[in-house]
């Protein structure tokens, strides 16, 4: 108690600095300025109480979850389903996918009288939480009002794990104010327990981010994006080579391998796709001032002879997924761990990483397995890179390998959704709820 009690009084003194911090950031993003209210807690009106809540923090998790959102909104009719996010792009993808099916706006920062009134102006039956979105102030106030508490597909990676360990006081009883926890993997569950919670209450349900599939929307995309790389007069179909979720440092490893490349495959088209809106100015420059010829979605240009294509859109990842030859996936040559590589995966893609992958271990551990990955080591990545994607522009029957391989992985591990659910019907029926 005292720790949460440290906590809830520093936190309220950096009130100041975390909308200062926010104003800040909307200096390269105009939206973290916006809709400040809902930061204090203001979730917008019109809005139905008595629901359930769910957390997602950003794109990734968003996409993650709507598998098991449709089912919730399958089976909940009558619930208010509610979709909180954290960034303006998560917020995007909420209302790109799921309109007005369900109610959004953005989580509170965890500041008791913020928390307090949103939580004072939905009443939910129930709140879930996603991976490692553990936030003490928010989640006390839902344990004292008696609202049902889920965290799902629950990740802790060793490097979470040490930090969290410094704070064990707040995070452990923060952990046991959950009903469940269902966790990604035995690795995941066996990181809860190291960090305190108790073994009754931690399940192991597998990864929702196995549960992806390709919709109607996806495919619209696909054709939409498509009309502006195959056009009739073009006498060949150029290869494409997607980089993909790019952050910081990304690019110029990639930039550097596609200028080695260029020499024997000049007609390879490279695309990138940076992970933050803010930085598509950026990585935009970085291009023009490698020599290189670009062309940006923004504009809605037809691609002709240009030697760079940047996705400088939101919503368009998986539909590029779709159209592209060989993927990288960002995040992996730095410290942030990388990104979903089933995403290309379920396009049957060949999927090459650098050599940090942290935050998807068990799923490297499989894909690795299953021969339908390619990793990269820390040394000379740029080198490396451009060497495995001449290997496999070389060898198009091991693209095809790679990429079937991947695919079986994702359909053989399918079924979260239905496990998380259940654990929501069963806690709910507990609360008093019907279905």
């Amino acid at each position: 108690m005292i720790s949460l009690l440290f906590y809830r009084i520093s936190l309220l003194l950096l009130l100041p600095l975390l909308l200062i911090f926010l104003l800040i950031r909307s200096k390269s993003n105009k939206a973290y300025r916006q809709r400040l209210a809902e930061r204090l807690g203001f979730f917008p009106k019109p809005y139905q109480q008595g629901g359930i809540v769910v957390h997602a923090a950003s794109v990734g998790e968003v996409i993650a979850l709507k598998s098991f959102i449709e089912k919730l909104l399958l089976n909940y009719p009558d619930l208010a389903i509610t979709i909180t996010s954290f960034t303006p792009t998560g917020s995007a993808q909420v209302t790109k996918l799921f309109g007005d099916r369900v109610q959004h706006g953005y989580l509170p920062l965890d500041i008791l009288p913020c928390t307090a009134l949103f939580l004072r102006r939905l009443q939910p039956k129930m709140m879930i939480f996603m991976e490692t979105e553990l936030w003490p102030n928010l989640i006390a106030q839902c344990a004292q009002q008696n609202i049902k508490l889920l965290l799902i597909n629950g990740r802790l990676s060793n490097k979470s794990l040490t930090s969290y360990q410094k704070i064990g006081p707040l995070i452990k009883p923060c952990l046991n104010h959950f009903d469940i926890i269902l966790t990604q993997s035995q690795e995941n569950l066996s990181h809860f327990l190291q960090l305190g919670a108790q073994a009754s209450r931690c399940e192991n349900s597998g990864n929702l981010k196995f549960d992806i599939s390709v919709n109607a929307q996806v495919m619209a995309k696909k054709a939409e994006l498509a009309k502006l790389l195959f056009t009739e007069e073009r006498q060949e179909k150029r290869t494409i080579w997607l980089v993909a979720s790019t952050h910081d440092g990304d690019e110029t490893i990639a930039l550097t391998a596609f200028k080695a490349l260029l020499s024997q495959y000049p007609r390879l088209l490279l695309v990138l796709v940076p992970r933050h809106p803010e930085r598509f100015e950026q990585v935009a420059k970085l291009c023009l001032e490698q020599g290189l010829s670009l062309a940006k979605r923004s504009e809605n240009t037809v691609i002709n002879n240009e030697q760079v294509w940047l996705l400088d859109s939101l919503g368009e990842l998986m539909a590029a997924f779709a159209l592209s030859d060989i993927v990288t996936m960002g995040g992996s040559f730095n410290a942030v761990g990388g990104h979903n590589p089933l995403e290309p995966a379920l396009f049957n893609k060949p999927v090459i990483v650098g050599p940090n992958m942290s935050n998807f271990n068990e799923i490297m551990q499989q894909l690795r397995q299953a021969d339908a990955i390619v990793e990269l080591t820390a040394d000379e990545p740029s080198h490396q890179l451009a060497k495995e994607v001449s290997v496999l522009l070389q060898q198009p029957e091991r693209q095809k390998s790679l990429g079937e391989n991947a695919l079986k992985v994702v359909l053989a591990n399918q079924g979260a959704s239905e496990k998380t659910l259940a654990q929501v019907q069963a806690l709910l029926t507990s609360n008093g709820a019907k279905s």
